[in-house]
C-alpha cells in the first residue's frame, strides 16, 4: 500500500480543513513547494494536491501553485480540485510532473466525461467519491446529494480510472480515525482499486486500511500536526 502525503491548497496556501468547511482553516505554510519537497525528502512516492478553491469555483484558481509544486520534486502528483471540463484537465495532465488527475463533481454529473478522458489519457484519470453519511458529496463537499458511493463507484468501475480516491468527509481534517467500515465496503465491492483518505490519525489506522485492502491512503492533517511521521507511515504500510 502506498502512502500519500496530502497539500491542500487555498489562496496559494497550504492548508487543512475541518470536514471541508472552507470557513473552517488551518494555515500550515506560505510555501506549498516547500511542503512539498518536505515530503520528497521523508520518502514520498507520490504527493496529493487538491485545489480547494477550485473545488467550490469550478476554476483552477491555484494552478500556478499546482504547476510549480509540481515541478519543483522528482515526485510525481496527483491533482484534484474543480477538473469539471477537457480543457482544464488536459492543462493539467500536459504538466511536468503530474502522473493524473482526480475527477469528482464532474464524475457524478457526466459517466462519459472520466469514459472519454480515462481512453484518450490511459491510467492517468482517477474518480474522487467523496461521502457524508455514506451519500456522495460535490462540488467542494457543499452539495450532499442522495446516491449512495458504493453505487456511484460500481456506475464508473468500467470507466477506465486507475482508481477510486474515496473521503469520507466526517471523518476529514478531524484526526479521529478513518471510517474503515465504509472503505471496506467499497474496496469488497469493486474490482477497481480504492485508495482510502479522510481521518487517518495514528499508525495503527494506516494498518487497518492496508489489512482490508486498500490500494494507498492518504494523510493530511496527522503529518502536519507530528500525529504520525511519514516514513513510519510508509513503513506500516509495506506490513
Amino acid at each position: 500500500m502506498i502512502v500519500i502525503p496530502a497539500i491542500d491548497i487555498k489562496g496559494g496556501r497550504c492548508v487543512r480543513l475541518r470536514q471541508g468547511r472552507m470557513d473552517d482553516e488551518t494555515v500550515y505554510s506560505e510555501d506549498p513547494v516547500g511542503v512539498a519537497k518536505r515530503w520528497e525528502a521523508a520518502g514520498a512516492k507520490l504527493i496529493h494536491i487538491v485545489d480547494l478553491d477550485a473545488a467550490v469555483t469550478g476554476r483552477p484558481v491555484n494552478y500556478d501553485t499546482i504547476a510549480a509544486i509540481a515541478s519543483s520534486t522528482d515526485v510525481p502528483v496527483q491533482v484534484g480540485g474543480g477538473i469539471r471540463d477537457a480543457s482544464t484537465a488536459t492543462r493539467y495532465l500536459d504538466l511536468k510532473g503530474v502522473k493524473r488527475i482526480i475527477i469528482g463533481t464532474a464524475a457524478f454529473e457526466d459517466e462519459r466525461f472520466v469514459k472519454e478522458l480515462a481512453g484518450c489519457y490511459p491510467g492517468r484519470v482517477a474518480v474522487g467519491i467523496d461521502a457524508k453519511d455514506g451519500r456522495v458529496a460535490i462540488k467542494g463537499w457543499v452539495e450532499v446529494t442522495g446516491m449512495d458511493a458504493v453505487e456511484l463507484a460500481l456506475r464508473l468501475e468500467d470507466s477506465g480510472a486507475a482508481c477510486i480516491i474515496y473521503t469520507d468527509i466526517s471523518k476529514d481534517g478531524m484526526l479521529a480515525g478513518p471510517n474503515v467500515e465504509a472503505t471496506r465496503r467499497l474496496v469488497d465491492s469493486v474490482s477497481i482499486p480504492v485508495v482510502a483518505s479522510g481521518g487517518v490519525s495514528s499508525i495503527k489506522d494506516v494498518e487497518e486500511l492496508r489489512k482490508i485492502g486498500a490500494e494507498g491512503v492518504i494523510i493530511g492533517k496527522a503529518l502536519y500536526s507530528g500525529t504520525i511521521e511519514l516514513e513510519q507511515a510508509i513503513e506500516a504500510a509495506r506490513g
